[in-house]
């Protein structure tokens, strides 16, 4: 079985009818499904200027994290992580995905009306470890501060 194979599996496992989903899926003009969140993965959502930084501090740190998206001009980046963070997850400025929400999914490997993947998913179900996200936030939001200061400091006369 082809990893793109595999991963439109994985993602179409959680739907209500994942044969109809995968079905309407490939097919679609649109290639995106609306799955439930909080059955294999909630996702976390960070604002575009956090998420991207944390996913280079997680690849650094990791190789390759869990599954990551990418939606509306790179506005917000979702971290699929497991089931029951998005019930526990206390951060602010994160908005969570978990049981009883909905999300738009991308079929793998299209890049459809802005929503793309940073990171696809492999279909073996690898997810990103919330504690490794939470650490790349602050690292990633430390690091802006800093960049945000030096951009605001004003040259001497």
């Amino acid at each position: 079985m082809t990893e793109a194979k595999a991963a439109v599996d994985w993602l179409a496992s959680v739907a209500p009818d994942p044969g109809a989903c995968r079905w309407a899926w490939e097919r679609s003009p649109l290639g995106v499904a609306l799955l439930p969140a909080g059955r294999a993965w909630d996702v976390m959502i960070l604002p575009g200027r956090l998420g991207r930084p944390a996913l280079d501090v997680l690849t650094r740190v990791l190789g390759r994290p869990g599954p990551v998206l990418a939606g509306s001009g790179g506005a917000r980046t979702g971290f699929f992580v497991p089931p029951g963070t998005a019930g526990r997850w206390v951060g602010t400025g994160v908005r969570a995905a978990g049981s009883g929400t909905w999300i738009v999914v991308p079929y793998p490997g299209r890049a459809v009306g802005g929503m793309r993947w940073l990171v696809p998913p492999d279909g073996s179900g690898t997810l990103t470890d919330p504690v490794p996200l939470e650490l790349a936030m602050h690292e990633a939001a430390a690091r802006l501060a800093t960049e945000g200061g030096r951009s605001q400091e004003r040259p001497a006369p």
